[in-house]
């Protein structure tokens, strides 16, 4: 799948994500903290293992944090943690079916709000390609 790079204005970019929550707390699903949403994410979509040692580090907060998102996460039955068998320090996360499912219909959630952004004039494409770089242009 190729997406094409356009610019999007920083307001469609907000507005897309806005319509993105939206769906998401609209839906019957659970309602995740962004830093939780960041972990779940970070899991499914890089390649295993997942350590919190790890975790903390590519997210650039605390184990602690990191701690606390997993047992949430777990609670929801989105993530599972395990002793690592070849380190008794370190404790392996990993994926879910639930979570699988859970971030299946996140995706259509946001692809959805992509294609409301386009009938409201923004091309899907233009949408989603745009979102990250447009981000990055925010003020700090």
């Amino acid at each position: 799948m190729t997406i094409t790079q356009t610019t999007i204005t920083q307001t469609q970019a907000l507005d897309l994500w806005r319509r993105a929550l939206l769906e998401s707390v609209r839906a019957d699903a659970p309602d995740l903290s962004s830093r939780q949403m960041a972990i779940l994410l970070t899991v499914y979509l890089t390649p295993p293992p997942h350590t919190v040692r790890g975790l903390a580090q590519t997210l650039n907060i605390s184990k602690p944090a990191v701690t606390r998102a997993l047992d949430r996460l777990g609670e929801l039955g989105l993530l599972k943690r395990r002793p690592d068998e070849t380190d008794r320090r370190s404790v392996l996360v990993q994926r879910t079916v639930k979570g699988s499912v859970f971030l299946s219909d996140f995706a259509g959630q946001v692809m959805g709000a992509a294609q409301q952004a386009a009938s409201g004039g923004m091309e899907p494409s233009v949408a989603v390609a745009g979102l990250g770089q447009a981000a990055a242009s925010l003020p700090h």
